[in-house]
């Protein structure tokens, strides 16, 4: 059984046949040449001369044509010009193509002499020229396809695309919890889908579009400028999900949260302007609005108290800062989210209240009197579907919170509103309060201006998880794989440089936040 590599397929096959017209061009069009100078060189009145030239040159053509074509062909394939071979730099390709072709035209020099006992060609000439045509040619070949596809392929897709109506969209970090609800809603409307994500926990989150005829997945760290450069092809509009979300996840590691949240934007903002992308949403929250009694829209002052805060607000400053006529991008701060989706977390507070009610009997609330805004994942996603589809001149280098002012609540409101859908629990209020944060959220403008409704309420979303819970969908809530802060605790990170930029950023809102409360 022949190993994957040298495995045939039917671009294989193609690509095969493409070559063996190509090593024939080269070998008629060397004959040829060798015919028309020494016709040229002949005596005028020897026409019976040209006439046995010229039957020598379909001799040579229909002798040996298929013989050098089938040992190329041969000698390509084992080198892996139509496998391996192909993902290789073009100076390694051109090499390999020069030494596959004179190995080949060396076994023919060889083995031809050796069974018919001379050389069959009747122009040593032409078979050198032959030789050097045929390197020239499949070079050249290669170089048109490359060319074609880094050049031509995409305006002629783009140009397809807007005749059907259809647009591209980029969505880094699209398996997570906000992700695995957005790419439903995207494919649904005829967006072609590309998702570039690590895929941490698995492709279980995103395993009801995985056999989607537009979705096409890339593997990768969207870290890594070349796995970013090549998600960035060819796209209209870019959706940023990627990040470690949470206080308490990104307080594990300082450096790794700059470093994925702030100094990761930057970096894939300046490649989607360099790559003409005007369109880019960057997925904040409204904790960058910190601990105020006050209700809060986006024109309001921002006192983040957290490294997540400062992450996030750092990153919009970044990208509001790069903002130009070809690049507007649209920043949607997230209320506190809550409810399933295809990558759900119980580290949220309704999640979590709702589960520990259910599974444990208890429902403990820490501090109480802090206010939150809070806005289902279903309804999240739904936000960055109609950012995605309302004009630019409209949701250009605008800021928009995402939730409804209904949906303020304070944190023992959350409690009292999960005990009385689970009321053997045991409410507990703890007058301990380690989270600081506490505002209030005006959600006018998204409504306003995009007709932005949520479809879903909080006590909603805590009969979709009771039913989760009870339909054993969900069997441990403590696991890993609900909680960001216990992933990255059991293996879930790893040490990667640091950005001393993106830290001087975040020390320089720090100092902001302490002038602007004292």
């Amino acid at each position: 059984m022949l190993p994957s590599r040298f495995k045939f397929s039917a671009g294989t096959i193609l690509r095969m046949a493409a070559d063996a017209v190509l090593i024939h061009l080269a070998l008629l069009t060397a004959l040829t040449l060798r015919f028309v100078v020494a016709t040229l060189f002949q005596n005028r009145d020897a026409t019976p001369l040209a006439d046995s030239r010229f039957s020598e040159l379909i001799g040579d053509f229909a002798g040996n044509g298929w013989a050098i074509t089938l040992i190329c062909l041969s000698v390509f394939y084992l080198s892996g010009f139509y496998t391996y071979g192909r993902a290789y730099q073009s100076r390694y390709k051109a090499a390999i193509i020069a030494q596959a072709v004179s190995l080949s035209y060396l076994i023919y020099g060889f083995l031809v002499p050796f069974i018919f006992g001379e050389m069959h060609l009747t122009s040593r000439g032409a078979y050198i020229m032959a030789w050097l045509l045929t390197i020239a040619f499949m070079i050249a070949a290669r170089v048109w396809s490359a060319a074609w596809k880094r050049y031509v392929q995409p305006e002629q897709e783009a140009v397809l695309r807007a005749r059907r109506g259809e647009k591209r969209i980029l969505v880094i970090g699209g398996a997570g919890y906000i992700g695995s609800a957005l790419l439903p809603k995207l494919l649904d409307k005829g967006y072609q889908v590309r998702l570039l994500d690590q895929l941490l926990f698995g492709e279980e989150p995103i395993a009801g579009v995985l056999d989607h005829p537009k979705l096409e997945i890339i593997h990768g760290d969207f870290r890594h400028v070349e796995k970013v450069v090549e998600a960035m092809q060819d796209v209209d509009a870019v959706v940023h999900l990627g990040a470690i979300v949470g206080d308490p996840a990104c307080s594990l590691d300082e450096d790794l949260t700059i470093d994925v949240n702030l100094s990761a934007t930057r970096m894939i903002a300046e490649l989607a302007k360099s790559a003409g992308v005007g369109r880019f949403i960057f997925a904040s929250t409204c904790s960058v609005y910190g601990a105020t009694d006050e209700t809060l829209d986006e024109r309001s002052i921002v006192r983040p108290i957290s490294l997540y805060g400062h992450t996030k607000l750092a990153s919009e400053r970044v990208l509001l800062g790069m903002a130009s006529d070809e690049f507007r991008p649209s920043i949607v701060r997230f209320a506190t989210i809550y409810g399933l989706s295809g990558r759900t977390r119980f580290d949220l507070v309704v999640n979590l209240l709702t589960a520990k009610a259910k599974m444990d009997g208890k429902i403990t609330v820490f501090g109480g009197d802090q206010w939150r805004p809070f806005v289902h994942v279903d309804d999240a996603a739904l936000a960055v579907a109609k950012i995605l589809d309302a004009p630019l001149d409209v949701v250009g280098s605008q800021i928009y919170n995402v939730g409804s002012d209904e949906q303020n609540y304070t944190i023992t409101d959350i409690g009292k509103m999960v005990h009385e859908q689970v009321v053997a629990a045991e409410l507990l209020i703890n007058s301990d309060d380690t989270d600081k944060r506490n505002y209030r959220v005006s959600f006018a403008k998204i409504r306003k201006q995009l007709g932005f409704e949520p479809q879903w309420t909080v006590a909603m979303g805590i009969q979709q998880v009771l039913e989760a819970i009870s339909n054993g969908d969900v069997e441990n809530y403590t696991e890993a794989r609900y909680s960001n802060v216990k992933f990255l605790k059991e293996g879930g990170a790893s040490n990667f440089s640091k950005s001393n930029w993106a830290k001087e950023l975040i020390n320089e809102i720090s100092g902001e936040r302490e002038r602007t409360t004292a």
